[in-house]
């Protein structure tokens, strides 16, 4: 079944339409604000483009080397490596004195009856819930001990995302249809290769790692595992279903991106671009629906599926003559959340954890816990002129009894940057005053093309996270993706891989190129060293590009961009335990970037060595480690070609296994 009367976009499962038409101060133009003095030259190969730069962030005792007040070691988060070359060779590139090998790869059978992987796609759909998903993301290693207080870097459970699915590849000749139907187990494995894997791993005295067969913590969670919906959301008529009339419980979590581990040793998975996985063709459309952007028809077709079978046509949430209770008008209400899984407890219902928001989460990151006060996360909303969000619980946190239901009270706020440097959270809370009247006073006013009738309760702001960021002023930004706090200074860093729908018309003096397709690095440290505070101050980490782009301080140049570490669309970000960034790349693959990577920084000097360059066609996205940081486990997804086994045609997502030849500190 041809679907060409969709968006050819549309197709693309990394598609984020632009919804947020709320008029909302852009970024840009705050930096350029703040920066109208500060522009500099962005030197290349040949060319020549107007840059901005950052500046010193203000309030943290930062200096000419942006490292800002710290608290660790800085000889622990030196670069001790030779910076590896940009390449377009279809393998994994690692520096001298490192090896890397391929593990787990799609297909690779981790549970149940263990059934083996058929390189000519015809596996079934009951096969595929038994095996490693598609398209590895986020992924945490948890030590086998954690639970005992234990930090074991020899055996652990490795959990990870799987994001979406390549139709192509994964049946033996692409996906079919019979008489404008989709064969029935077609769809099964598709929503199979979805979700979640928890793989209990363990190394060898040689040093090799493997699975532990029969172990029971070898788990899938799937697209049609049953979860719990937890927090304000739970019980709300706007997610009554057919499957759930009191609106307690949904089918499984689809389009996980990012990850966080959470303070007591769970796993939250990141629902992003859930809204293609369902279809109304209605012509009037909730503002649930509108806001994120879902279609009249679905990327997969799953409600096409012969038979009928409520499991597929719930994908379909076009509403029925009945009501609620009859169909599936509100199934897309159950998706767009952060999904708690206790990778220790195999026969737990996973929970959707919705005081955290909805809307298209990259994923999440939590700042370091303290005994007695509130745990305190952050996420970014992963689609272009989106916001950044922090969640503060209600309850403090005693490591003796933490556990979910921290993340079930509390207040969502959202980040506006202002001018001069320092920024704000902005409560998305119906009990507050200031956000109360900004709501009254928008009833009856169109936002983000919705006629706003205002919030029946705090649920219904929830669930229109994004409206309600929208009305409360929040600063839309060039795709927030991973975020990451420093263990050793307390700053917080995200990702802001690009924005290429600015236009000429947009352009000003702190952002003078159409088309932003680099993206850049911002960090911000809260006031007072308080992550519960309603204040921070910002600066931007490092400026994307090509040779030559540099990032400012203060008039000092901090970074210029060098062989050793061009790169373009920052998207993955993580800290590991001494306190090391790392960054991936999901950007373009053409000269002179190649292939995409990862890099490791140094956030004290800025100092960034590239360090691991994927196979072609690939992004380098999910990192962790063990807590000896011995062992680095890096995640490809979607490569082309035949990787990482030359001898079969199609290309399977892997982990990627590095370690330092001499048994070292990986990146020291």
């Amino acid at each position: 079944m041809a679907k060409h009367h969709l968006d050819s976009n549309y197709l693309d499962p990394n598609y984020e339409p632009v919804v947020n038409h709320s008029g909302n101060l852009p970024f840009r133009e705050i930096l350029a604000a703040r920066m109208q003095r500060r522009t500099v030259m962005k030197g290349s190969v040949g060319a020549a483009l107007a840059s901005v730069m950052g500046v010193g962030l203000a309030g943290c005792g930062s200096d000419s080397n942006g490292g800002g007040t710290t608290t660790g070691n800085a000889a622990n988060t030196q670069l001790g490596f030779k910076a590896v070359a940009t390449s377009s060779a279809n393998e994994v590139v690692v520096p001298e004195g490192y090896s890397a090998r391929p593990f787990l790869p799609w297909g690779t059978p981790i549970t149940g009856s263990y059934p083996a992987y058929k390189p000519d796609g015809t596996n079934t759909g009951a096969e595929q819930e038994q095996q490693m998903g598609m398209h590895h993301d986020g992924v945490h290693f948890f030590p086998i001990d954690l639970k005992a207080g234990g930090n074991s870097s020899s055996e652990g459970l490795l959990v990870m995302n799987h994001e979406y699915i390549n139709q192509s590849e994964i049946h033996p000749t692409g996906p079919n249809y019979v008489a404008g139907e989709r064969p029935a187990d077609e769809v099964r494995k598709e929503i199979a290769a979805h979700g979640v894997s928890v793989v209990h791993i363990k190394r060898d005295t040689e040093g090799t790692w493997d699975i532990v067969f029969g172990s029971p913590f070898n788990r899938r969670i799937t697209g049609n595992t049953e979860m719990d919906i937890r927090g304000p959301a739970r019980g709300y008529s706007k997610l009554v279903t057919k499957y759930s009339t009191d609106a307690t419980e949904t089918r499984g979590t689809l389009n996980n991106c990012a990850m966080g581990p959470t303070p007591w040793g769970t796993y939250l998975a990141a629902e992003e671009n859930w809204h293609g996985y369902f279809a109304n063709s209605d012509a009037n459309q909730p503002r649930e629906q509108v806001r994120h952007g879902v279609g009249s028809s679905s990327r997969y077709d799953w409600e096409l599926a012969q038979g009928g079978a409520d499991q597929y046509i719930r994908f379909n949430v076009t509403p029925g003559t009945g009501t609620a209770t009859d169909d599936y008008r509100n199934e897309a209400n159950t998706y767009g959340y952060m999904v708690e899984i206790d990778p220790f407890t195999p026969e737990s219902k996973p929970q959707k954890r919705t005081a955290l928001g909805r809307f298209g989460h990259e994923g999440v990151i939590f700042a370091p816990v303290t005994e007695g006060e509130p745990v305190v996360c952050y996420s970014g909303d992963d689609s272009r002129f989106e916001y950044i969000y922090k969640f503060v619980s209600a309850k403090p946190y005693y490591a003796a009894t933490a556990g979910g239901y921290l993340l079930d009270e509390g207040t969502l706020y959202v980040a506006r940057f202002n001018d001069d440097g320092t920024g704000d959270w902005l409560p998305l809370d119906l009990n507050n005053a200031d956000f109360k009247a900004k709501v009254d006073a928008a009833v009856g006013t169109t936002v983000s093309d919705i006629v706003f009738d205002g919030f029946e309760n705090q649920a219904d702001v929830l669930v229109n996270t994004r409206l309600a960021a929208d009305i409360a002023g929040a600063t839309p930004m060039d795709r927030p993706e991973w975020g990451a706090v420093d263990p050793n200074s307390g700053q917080v860093y995200f990702t802001l891989t690009n924005n290429s729908q600015r236009t000429e018309a947009q352009v000003n003096a702190a952002n003078p190129n159409a088309e932003n397709r680099t993206g850049h690095i911002i960090r911000w440290s809260e006031n007072g060293d308080d992550f519960t505070a309603t204040g921070f101050d910002w600066d931007i980490f490092v400026f994307a590009g090509e040779q030559g782009t540099e990032t400012v301080v203060d008039d000092e140049v901090i970074v210029s961009l060098t062989d050793d570490n061009i790169f373009n669309s920052p998207d993955g970000l993580w800290f590991d335990y001494n306190g090391r960034l790392w960054i991936q790349t999901d950007g373009s693959d053409a000269a002179p970037y190649q292939n995409n990577m990862m890099l490791a920084a140094n956030p004290e000097t800025r100092e960034i060595k590239r360090f691991f360059v994927g196979p072609v066609g690939c992004e380098v996205t999910g990192v962790t480690s063990t807590p000896d940081v011995k062992t680095m486990f890096v995640n490809i997804q979607h490569p082309d070609g035949n990787w990482p086994d030359a001898s079969q045609s199609r290309p399977r997502d892997a982990t990627v296994i590095v370690t330092r030849d001499d048994g070292g500190v990986v990146g020291a």
